[in-house]
């Protein structure tokens, strides 16, 4: 069946849409990640508007492939220092508040995303092991919002100040029950147990992973449910959906 040219992208559109280099569009291609469609054999790479609203869509295994793979981000999905991070927050939030799908509870999230990510940027701080900044994107359609860094990572941030911690599941559940910093002797207020507190009184829940433990929050809900994963990083995964 042809391919109506109207759905059709060039490789510089998609590139533009998508926030990517030309070059990493054709390492997607021949890595299967994001495969394109040609005329003729050896002819111009194109690309569906489809497939293109597909692959963005995905957003937490875009953040997965970042933190796993060191994989090229989408630019409207990186966030290179608080500022960004700070305003594209902001945006967020006022989204929510226009929108009819989140509940009354949107400046819970709101300050949920906001402490994870802050978190990220403090903990961090002149660190970073190879790749600054983080991870964010949100569906409100979707009700999800997802964060990741390439930083040091829950555990090695907490044994600064608590260096008998010995593995990443502790290192989980010091961080979501002590109020701690990972800066000692500063102190930033609740962190990651204020994060616990309003999940446990609020319709929202929680999936963090930091190095090869996993971390789950359910709604309404303060028991801690932390695992082992089956892959491992340096840095921090999270998924919020309510």
């Amino acid at each position: 069946m042809e391919q109506n040219n109207d759905d059709l992208l060039t490789i510089s559109e998609a590139a533009e849409l998508l926030g990517v280099s030309i070059m990493t569009l054709r390492r997607w291609d021949e890595n299967g990640r994001l495969v394109s469609i040609r005329k003729k054999e050896g002819g111009n790479r194109y690309y569906r508007k489809t497939d293109i609203e597909v692959f963005l869509s995905d957003l937490f295994e875009i953040a997965k492939d970042w933190v796993l793979n060191d994989s090229d981000l989408p630019e409207s999905f990186y966030c290179q220092n608080s500022a960004v991070f700070q305003s594209r927050l902001i945006k967020m939030e006022t989204l929510m508040l226009q929108s009819t799908l989140v509940e009354n509870f949107s400046s819970k999230i709101v300050s949920i995303a906001g402490e994870i990510g802050n978190n990220s940027f403090d903990h961090n701080l002149a660190q970073w092991p190879d790749i600054p900044g983080i991870f964010f994107a949100y569906d409100l359609n979707k009700k999800q919002i997802v964060l990741a860094d390439r930083g040091l990572g829950v555990m090695k941030t907490l044994k600064r100040v608590k260096p008998e911690i010995e593995n990443d599941k502790q290192a989980l559940n010091v961080a979501f029950t002590e109020i701690i910093s990972g800066r000692a002797p500063e102190e930033r207020g609740n962190g990651l147990k204020y994060v616990k507190f309003i999940i446990s009184k609020n319709s929202i829940n929680l999936f963090f992973q930091t190095g090869n433990a996993v971390l789950n929050l359910s709604a309404n809900n303060s028991e801690l449910k932390i695992s082992e994963a089956k892959d491992n990083f340096h840095g921090c995964l999270v998924l919020i959906k309510w």
